[in-house]
């Protein structure tokens, strides 16, 4: 559905530059808004080619997903007329450069999951800090115990189902736990509308966003404001049903050798009360854990 309604639009260039024109008013760029109630919000399309210095029937190809070599100076202009700031002009390039490639073939879904045993490792060794990794569509592939327990709820989704967005819309405990939820949304939302307009043959982007689509109006809201911010950085504070107040800082990192898998790991001053907080989740996760265990060895020995 979503991949479908893209193909429609044309490329996602072109849809990145009519969610952007339709936000900038005429008055906003000096030009005289006229008798009349105008049908089109924000600027036409031949008053955004007339700004950017170039011809209406090339700036219509743009928008259709017909010319597929754009110049970086046409681009620029562009970023220039529709006021970009500096995250959307490099949105803006990475999509007319997407333009200009042939796609590379779809790489399996299997791969784009895969995690090596040394990430595994390192998880564990990041301990009691809460960790994963999650995959370009925000995927959790792997957490060690104490970002299972952080993130209240995920334990009970089935580890091929954990998935960052699928958390913050869908599950209950998400609106609940995040002190930013909105900005957490926000963020998430953005990254994978980047990802949709500049890598579209990602395995399993599009069936997750047709599902978040069927499943969550918020979603389906937030998709269309095609914001693509990304998060300020700052410590992340949590409303934990079981530890009260939790505000660690956090870092996220690509992990060199895979298929844009991120690292995230929190981290709390040695000997403060937000580190003992972090032992207690991770000894409740491991006790959790070895309850599990225990539990499944009676059922099958019973």
């Amino acid at each position: 559905m979503a991949r479908e309604q893209q193909n429609a639009d044309g490329s996602g260039l072109g849809i990145f530059l009519r969610t952007r024109r339709s936000r900038v008013a005429p008055a906003d760029v000096g030009l005289a808004t006229g008798a009349g109630l105008r049908r089109t919000p924000g600027l036409r399309r031949e008053e955004l080619a007339t700004l950017a210095g170039i011809s209406i029937d090339y700036y219509a190809r743009l928008e259709r997903g017909q010319e597929t070599n754009p110049s970086p100076a046409v681009v620029d202009a562009l970023a220039r007329a529709l006021r970009l700031d500096t995250h959307e002009h490099e949105h803006l390039h990475d999509l007319a450069e997407r333009v200009g490639r042939r796609s590379a073939p779809e790489p399996s879904a299997t791969s784009e999951r895969t995690l090596r045993p040394d990430i595994e490792l390192m998880l564990e060794s990041l301990r009691p800090n809460p960790a994963y990794v999650i995959s370009r569509t925000m995927d959790i592939l792997a957490g060690n115990p104490g970002s299972v327990r952080l993130f209240a709820g995920t334990e009970d989704w089935p580890a091929e189902k954990r998935n960052a967005l699928r958390y913050l819309f869908l599950d209950p405990h998400a609106p609940k736990l995040f002190a930013d939820w909105d900005e957490q949304v926000r963020t998430c939302v953005g990254r994978i509308r980047a990802l949709a307009g500049t890598e579209p043959d990602t395995p399993g982007l599009f069936q997750l966003i047709d599902e978040l689509m069927l499943e969550s109006p918020e979603f389906v809201r937030r998709w269309t404001d095609y914001d693509v911010q990304p998060h300020p950085r700052g410590d992340k504070t949590f409303h934990h049903p079981e530890f009260g107040d939790i505000t660690l800082g956090y870092q996220s990192m690509q992990l060199d050798g895979t298929p844009g898998h991120r690292l995230v790991v929190f981290f709390a001053e040695p000997s403060s009360i937000e580190y003992d907080k972090m032992l207690l989740l991770d000894r409740a996760a491991s006790e959790a854990a070895s309850e599990a265990a225990s539990e499944s060895v009676e059922e099958e020995r019973s």
